[in-house]
């Protein structure tokens, strides 16, 4: 279908549509019919709010999100990284789909057919649909005409299995931002509900006006924290177990390992790089001097030659100036080269021509009153050879037919680009890469090292003793896609929370290495112990006891002055301060001291204050308030505008944070 074809060409990244990735994907009927299967609890991914995610259901929908993405990128290559951030893409819409939904059917919200029809294909479609590049005109705008007929040709009745297919594709394309559309509105109508209800009052008013009505300029003598040596206090453990109780709940977490592993990089040995050095010097005469070099690069370079044309923009860097330089010419060859591990050689197979390097394509309609549609403009990569060649080689204004998943499709050459000079250039390229004996000879000396050390203490020594880097992980979560950035790691977040404490593994490849791991520390709690946050409580203790400390030194100090004598200290200033400020001056944030300081009866000095970076003693002069008048409606329409940038999210977190949510998916990745 050549809209999909549009949208390969293309593509934009799918996961950074803003809003879009956390919201799109609403269930079919299909996933909701046979609860059977929702029954098996040993079959689910997890639960949202009451409902059963099954494996079938999850897998599903990460199979779409996997197909929409490629179509929408124009590339069929998924890797572990954007693997994982499908999966962690789909749970989320998951999460949104279930907890939103609950909320609207308590409250009898819903979005209606008609609702969901004019938002998708009325006169002014949602943004989700109007960003979609498939139904962009030449100018790089929204054109509701392409959209049109992208849907008339769902409707078109297919001639062969493979029209079947991309139909069936495109449905599930186009059923997938319909249904992203319906939930975004549904979100925007939930949230636009409560910023109806949650809303400033004239009480709210008056205190924000007053807030910044009220200035004063404040002086004050700081006492910082770092000025008081940490032996002229002392912590207990009794200090730092009052202040674990009190911030315990900060401390929950989920079920993680901590461990170490080992490297052993999977690299080229000396005999490789001789090997390849060899093989392409024995190819060089045949590369110089035969007519036709396509078996000979295709057979044995990482480069394939296919015949493109390369232009001065579109040539490989370093073969600019051989290629486009003054003695360039049909034949000439570069002497054979070696870079970061690559030997290379290339050869001028034709130069002194010139083409387009672009051009811009019409599809013509072949349906009676539909209208043609403006592609764009393309590069000759950008487009499938059997439309390249003639749209590259055709006049301006001209028309050509080619045969296309979706039956005959003929396309208008609108405009080329002003021809420049090209060369076509094949490159004989073979980077150094481990043998198989290499791989083998690695993979040995991994396994040995974890056969012959099998506790965390011995795989620490002998690794020291043999210069290997040992590497630290820490909280690893059991959800997690991979451990610190090794690729395809998973296999050992799984390992590691089936292994017992002090465990070591047997031998993992992750890219271009081979790990050996060892459990460090097993956590099941649903807290962090004392212990693990002992450093951090200790640092707090430390700072509220030099509070204390600070405070008893100033007993009976009444003023600034005597303060400043005392800590041999400046006397500081910070001007027009009101309940809105967030500084005191070059103080920094100093909320508390603030709010002592505008508690202040004129010309008074205050009592000691903690403060986040010391303790202080403030005072003030006269205060002074403005003269202005309270505008209630004003100051409340200003409230709400600042509260509802802050609804969406904190709504939506809520939501879900209140939703029982068991989440199981470790057990299927």
């Amino acid at each position: 279908m050549t809209t999909l074809q549009r949208i390969r060409n293309h593509g934009v990244i799918l996961l950074v549509v803003v809003g879009v990735a956390m919201l799109a994907f609403i269930l079919g009927d299909f996933l909701n019919s046979g609860s059977s299967f929702f029954n098996r609890n040993r079959e689910n991914v997890g639960v949202i709010a009451g409902h059963k995610v099954h494996y079938t259901e999850y897998e599903t929908a990460k199979d779409q999100l996997t197909e929409v993405y490629k179509i929408e990128s124009g590339s069929n290559d998924i890797n572990e990284e954007l693997s994982a951030q499908i999966r962690n893409q789909v749970w989320q819409m998951l999460l949104m789909d279930y907890t939103l939904r609950e909320q609207a059917e308590k409250i009898g919200m819903d979005v209606t057919a008609d609702e969901l029809s004019e938002l998708c294909i009325g006169t002014n479609p949602h943004q989700i649909i109007r960003q979609r590049r498939a139904f962009y005109d030449e100018t790089g705008n929204f054109n509701r005409s392409a959209l049109i007929n992208f849907l008339n040709s769902l409707a078109q009745e297919p001639e062969s299995q493979e029209q079947v297919a991309n139909m069936q594709q495109a449905k599930n394309y186009w059923m997938y931002w319909e249904n992203a559309v319906r939930l975004t509105y549904l979100q925007e109508k939930y949230v636009d509900l409560l910023s109806q209800l949650v809303t400033a009052n004239p009480l709210d008013a008056k205190y924000a006006f007053e807030a910044g009505q009220t200035s004063v300029n404040v002086e004050f003598v700081e006492q910082p924290y770092f000025a008081v040596a940490d032996s002229l206090v002392i912590v207990s453990e009794s200090d730092i177990k009052k202040l674990y109780n009190a911030r315990k709940e900060m401390y929950k977490r989920t079920p993680n390992r901590s461990l170490v592993y080992v490297s052993f990089p999977i690299e080229p040995s000396e005999a490789d790089d001789t090997n390849v050095k060899n093989l392409m010097e024995s190819l060089m005469n045949d590369f110089q001097t035969k007519d036709d070099v396509t078996a000979i690069v295709n057979s044995n370079s990482d480069i394939l030659y296919d015949g493109r044309d390369f232009s001065e923009t579109t040539i490989p860097a370093e073969y600019k100036d051989f290629a486009f330089g003054k003695g360039a010419k049909k034949g000439l060859c570069t002497e054979l080269t070696y870079v970061d591990g690559t030997y290379a050689m290339a050869r001028i197979m034709d130069c002194g021509y010139t083409k387009s390097d672009s051009v811009q394509l019409v599809l013509v309609s072949n349906g009676e009153g539909a209208e043609d549609v403006t592609l764009g403009w393309f590069q000759a990569s950008d487009l499938q050879k059997n439309i390249a060649g003639p749209a590259f080689s055709g006049r301006k204004g001209s028309k050509f037919t080619v045969s296309t998943g979706m039956g005959e499709q003929t396309f208008k050459i609108a405009d080329k680009s002003k021809p420049t000079p090209k060369v076509k250039l094949a490159i004989l390229s073979r980077k150094v890469t481990p043998s198989s004996k290499t791989y083998g000879m690695i993979y040995n000396d991994a396994k040995q090292f974890s056969i012959n050390n099998g506790t965390e203490e011995l795989l620490r020594q002998v690794a020291q003793e043999q210069g290997l880097r040992i590497t630290p992980v820490y909280g690893l979560d059991v959800n997690a896609d991979k451990v610190n950035d090794l690729k395809n790691s998973r296999t050992i977040v799984r390992w590691a929370f089936d292994a017992n404490n002090g465990q070591v593994s047997d031998v993992f490849e992750c890219g271009n290495q081979f790990v050996v791991a060892a459990v460090t520390e097993v956590n099941e709690g649903d807290y962090r112990t004392l212990d693990e946050v002992r450093t951090e409580l200790t640092i707090q203790a430390t700072t509220d006891k030099k509070a204390e400390y600070l405070i008893a030194q100033l007993e009976g100090v009444n003023t600034l002055e005597e303060a400043a004598t005392l800590f041999d200290a400046d006397i500081q200033t910070a001007e027009n301060i009101t309940l809105a400020s967030t500084r005191l001056g070059s103080a920094g944030i100093e909320p508390a001291v603030i709010g002592a300081a505008l508690a202040l009866d004129n010309n008074t000095t205050s009592a000691p204050v903690k403060g986040n970076a010391g303790v202080y003693m403030v005072r003030i002069g006269e205060k002074v308030v403005a003269t202005g008048e309270l505008n209630a409606e004003q100051e409340i329409r200003n409230m709400n505008m600042r509260t509802s940038y802050t609804i969406p999210y904190q709504a939506i977190s809520l939501i879900e944070e209140n939703a029982e949510v068991e989440d199981n998916r470790a057990r299927f990745q």
